[in-house]
């Protein structure tokens, strides 16, 4: 008979955010108690705090029977994977060859300026908003293209891209 996994709720502070345990145990069970599930239980963990926290990796490496260097592998390797809190609103500028002569850098450096980034703080310090740059998004013929949480803009310019923040802000 199989033995059932028993839920354990554990809630501890991490850089100022409860990290609830049973999210991650529920996450497991959906995508089994196996190490080939990893990818999927990241992606699972990831989807929920908008990045993989680093008190997780134990206790994923204890859940699923394996080391956790190999669990911090998988997400070191793919670059989907933040070991770093992403914002509510992850926005990904392309500058691929399309998308760069058609001037996205402009739009890079608007919605940096208007949030106070860089190329190095990508995250708003509210957690709101984070900027990324990415080599292509795959739209070519919608050039320049940004893309805000997967949802694709076409065609954007600086104006169009402050005027989606403004829109944004007021969603959140």
């Amino acid at each position: 008979m199989k033995k059932k996994p028993r839920t354990i709720l554990i809630r501890r502070l991490y850089m100022n955010e409860t990290i609830d345990f049973s999210i991650v145990d529920e996450i497991i069970r959906d995508h089994g108690h196996r190490p080939s599930a990893i990818i999927s239980i990241l992606q699972g963990i990831q989807e929920h705090y908008h990045y993989l926290p680093g008190p997780f990796f134990p206790y994923l490496a204890k859940s699923l029977h394996v080391s956790e260097a190999s669990i911090y592998s998988v997400a070191t390797f793919y670059e989907n994977f933040s070991l770093e809190p992403k914002g509510k609103f992850v926005m990904k500028v392309c500058d691929g060859t399309a998308c760069h002569v058609r001037k996205s850098i402009p739009i890079l450096e608007k919605l940096r300026k208007e949030l106070g980034l860089s190329a190095q703080k990508i995250t708003t310090d509210d957690l709101l908003f984070t900027v990324e740059t990415v080599s292509c998004l795959g739209a070519c013929g919608l050039a320049p293209v940004l893309t805000v949480n997967d949802k694709v803009y076409p065609s954007m310019t600086p104006e169009k891209a402050s005027d989606l923040l403004h829109k944004l802000r007021e969603e959140s």
